[in-house]
């Protein structure tokens, strides 16, 4: 009969508990509340380290189970004993200080080591950034091999290598005339991995890798008014490995690029297009937004509206980044549609002449010959070159160009 089950209990198993589920407990527990990790949990990392050590030597499991936590103090179980952090990287690492110094000795307070982030970008339309969304994203990652736990084969089968003394790399002296030079390499008997496993003792399941490939799914909630760039961490879901705790996984947000809208920060941009008696005499348009309302645009009459004009819709904009009530503004810059040429009958033009504001005046031309000319068709090439402001431009290289390829012809 176990007279204290404290021990037990910190590590969440039975007290008829086999040394490789103590092993797996500790393992488990250890990696969730490590500081590195979890750094308000140091007491309780303590406490579940503690019991281990007691648990895993079988001496003094033996008193813990008569007799209790008290009964220890006689056998060398009550004094500090191995710290958690040794007791953490004599476990996960190895032991030796190969794993974590790199050789010569591991430092005092290192802890496991951490496992790379991996980042991940997720396109996400201008919809679903405005409304919100829950995407899955599926990754392929390395986790522990259930069969072996880890260990890469049966019990016992690892072996540090003797070649390099567990540190995973070797020290070659080379002498070169009269000097020797010291070099470091990766230990060809172990592959760099400081441990050995005969053939036969391997995991089936691993071939003695001690990790398996997994496809994982994730859940990726897109909040409302997140922006391009954003990132969502995924705590601990990078690749396992033993002795590391897992890396993050990170997703990183990118905006695509949307066909009628134009986002900076929480506003959003617009083109619109209107006739010129919209234009001129008032009038409405509809704009469809990204949530597929239909927002109907008032132009009240007599509000002229010119060609690059530019308009607000307050509260139209994005929402804001976990403040999803509070949003943007719609800015709606106007292009107007003219009529085509010869629209109007002589009478729609009499008429249109009394409706708008009178011509102005000519200036007056007093004592300067005037000639009266006609405006023609601009052809596509001259048009392109007007719209690039390179006009004056081209006909400088023309003056430029042009005697010397005069002399030439000449």
């Amino acid at each position: 009969m176990v007279k204290d089950t404290k021990f037990y209990d910190l590590l969440e198993v039975s007290s008829t508990a086999s040394e490789s589920e103590l092993k797996k407990a500790y393992r488990k527990l250890a990696l969730k509340y490590h500081p590195d990790k979890n750094p308000d949990a140091g007491d309780k990392f303590k406490d579940i380290s503690h019991a281990y050590e007691i648990l895993s030597d079988a001496q003094k499991r033996e008193v813990y189970d008569r007799y209790g936590e008290e009964g220890l103090s006689g056998e060398g179980g009550g004094g500090p004993g191995m710290s958690p952090e040794d007791l953490f990287s004599h476990l996960f690492g190895g032991g030796g200080g190969g794993f974590f110094g790199g050789g010569g000795g591991r430092s005092r307070n290192a802890g496991p080591r951490k496992g790379k982030d991996m980042a991940h970008a997720l396109k996400v339309s201008l919809e679903d950034l405005y409304k919100g969304k829950v995407s899955k994203l599926a990754l392929q990652k390395q986790v522990i091999c259930n069969k072996c736990d880890g260990k890469g084969g049966k019990e016992g089968a690892v072996k540090t290598c003797t070649g390099c003394h567990g540190r995973g790399v070797k020290i070659i002296m080379r002498q070169i005339g009269p000097m020797i030079q010291q070099m470091q390499q990766t230990c060809p008997d172990c592959n760099g991995e400081g441990e050995m496993i005969k053939e036969k003792d391997r995991c089936k399941a691993c071939n003695g890798k001690k990790i398996s490939s997994e496809r994982k799914i994730l859940e990726v909630y897109i909040d409302k008014g997140m922006q391009d760039g954003q990132k969502i961490t995924f705590t601990g879901e990078g690749d396992q490995a033993p002795g590391i705790v897992p890396g993050d996984v990170i997703i990183v947000i990118e905006e695509k690029e949307h066909p009628r809208f134009k986002r900076k920060g929480d506003d959003l941009y617009y083109e619109a297009k209107i006739d010129l008696l919209t234009a001129l005499a008032g009038g409405q348009f509809s704009i469809t937004h990204l949530d597929d309302r239909v927002l109907l645009v008032n132009i009240l009459p007599g509000e002229v509206v010119k060609p690059g004009d530019v308009k607000a819709i307050s509260g139209e904009g994005m929402p804001g980044y976990k403040r999803p009530f509070e949003k943007g503004n719609l800015y709606v810059k106007f292009d107007i549609a003219f009529p085509p040429p010869n629209w109007a009958t002589p009478a729609q033009l009499a008429a249109l002449e009394q409706a708008l504001p009178p011509r102005q005046p000519l200036p007056p031309h007093k004592g300067k010959e005037v000639e009266e000319v006609v405006l023609t068709t601009v052809d596509p090439m001259q048009q392109q070159r007007a719209s690039h402001n390179g006009g004056q431009h081209d006909m400088d290289e023309d003056e430029g160009h042009g005697p010397q390829v005069q002399c030439a012809q000449q």
